[in-house]
């Protein structure tokens, strides 16, 4: 319903257009072919016209929504002030008739079928009026001045006129209409995409949540078995404290899942600052990964919105890459005036266009793990205005290509 709002803006530049070649029509008729039409009736239709125009304008610029009555009836009273103007000017007999199939063909294209057949009825009625009533063009008689042959060529002239108009109007307008019915079209299909992508993320957090929880009383019982194992079998020691350690690690990590859920808080940071810690962190997890990275800008670094949610899918990333490709990673720090772009280029094998094709939804991976890391970076990038794409590169490997949204502080 809401597309007919830009339906609507386009209706008004066809009015436009035929109110500026019906007064150029007019004036040529009066002052050239010398006619006579009833100049009050003929202002009047024109008036009328320029004023549902106007009004049409004004209507633009409210919220509420153009439903499909009201885009008929708009379509309906063009019909009837087209009729009007050539009520005055020969009705059927006027080359320009054809101007009452435009609101046929804005209706075909934008409105439910139902609405396409009543207009239908609706201006071959209107045709079929104008046969019988209407302002004769001429009179043949043997003062005037055109002869029937005359009157013919321009008959014919006014017929190919007509039909460039149309065409003109079909190309132009019908066009946009359809461009921009797709484009609605686009956005439902995104909007459906996000729906499904939401309802993705909740299932997989309320999982995450629920095995948080879940674990909290294994590893417990864990620790009081590894207890009384180390009591009863002291020459195990060595193993059972090293399981001992991986329980904490377990426990500890649980723990820090719970905090960072219940402070993943947006803060401002410059991106030059974000990623020196960054990759701090990543390399206290991967001692052994190893990196190149290179910086384009020096001045003017721009900031960020650093939290722990956008921490983890570059850290996802990094770990990505570095299970890739043995040799070192080149990571690429560059920035414009709306968007900061991080490259990853990795040496691995690279991708399939298979892989290509469905990397980034879930439980879909290329190393035998859960297929849930990328998702999950994809969905928190979008969620801050960014993006992360992942390409063949030229030289071989993989190249992921992160943009990130400026922090709108910056901008000022």
């Amino acid at each position: 319903m809401h597309q007919h709002h830009q339906h609507l803006l386009q209706l008004t530049y066809i009015r436009s257009l035929l109110l500026f070649v019906l007064c150029a029509m007019i004036v040529f008729a009066v002052m050239v072919l010398h006619l006579h039409p009833n100049v009050a009736m003929t202002a009047l239709s024109l008036s009328a016209l320029f004023a549902v125009n106007l009004m049409t304008g004004l209507r633009l610029h409210s919220n509420w929504p153009v439903l499909h009555p009201e885009f008929f009836s708009q379509l309906c009273a063009d019909a009837i002030l087209y009729s009007s103007l050539l009520y005055q000017f020969g009705g059927a007999t006027n080359p320009f008739i054809s101007i009452l199939l435009i609101p046929l063909i804005i209706t075909a294209s934008t409105l439910p079928l139902l609405y396409t057949l009543a207009m239908g009825v609706f201006v071959c009625g209107l045709y079929t009026s104008l046969l019988y009533h209407h302002v004769s063009l001429v009179e043949l008689s043997a003062r005037h001045q055109h002869s029937v042959i005359q009157l013919f060529d321009l008959h014919v002239t006014g017929m190919w006129l007509s039909f460039i108009l149309s065409v003109a109007l079909i190309s132009v307008f019908i066009v946009r209409m359809q461009r921009s019915l797709r484009q609605g079209e686009h956005k439902l299909q995104q909007a459906r995409e996000k729906s499904i992508q939401d309802q993705q993320l909740l299932a997989l957090a309320t999982m995450a949540a629920g095995t948080a929880h879940e674990l909290g009383t294994p590893l417990s019982t864990l620790r009081i078995v590894l207890k009384d194992l180390e009591l009863d079998h002291p020459e195990l020691k060595d193993d059972i404290e090293l399981m001992q350690q991986q329980v904490d690690l377990c426990a500890s990590r649980l723990k820090a899942l719970t905090q960072s859920i219940a402070n993943n808080e947006d803060i401002p940071q410059p991106i030059t600052e974000f990623m020196s810690e960054l990759l701090s962190t990543w390399q206290l997890q991967r001692p052994h990964a190893t990196f190149d990275f290179t910086q384009t800008h020096k001045d003017s670094t721009p900031w960020i919105n650093s939290n722990v949610s956008l921490r983890q899918a570059l850290l996802n990333l990094l770990n990505n890459a570095a299970d890739a490709s043995p040799a070192p990673i080149r990571i690429f720090l560059d920035w414009d005036t709306d968007s900061i772009w991080l490259k990853l280029h990795d040496e691995g094998p690279g991708l399939t266009p298979e892989q290509m094709q469905t990397l980034g939804k879930p439980f879909v991976t290329t190393k035998g793990g859960l297929g849930i890391g990328l998702f999950l970076t994809t969905s928190t990038l979008t969620s801050q205005k960014g993006d992360v794409r992942l390409y063949s590169h030229p030289q071989g490997g993989t190249l992921t290509e992160v943009r990130l949204a400026i922090h709108p502080i910056d901008k000022a």
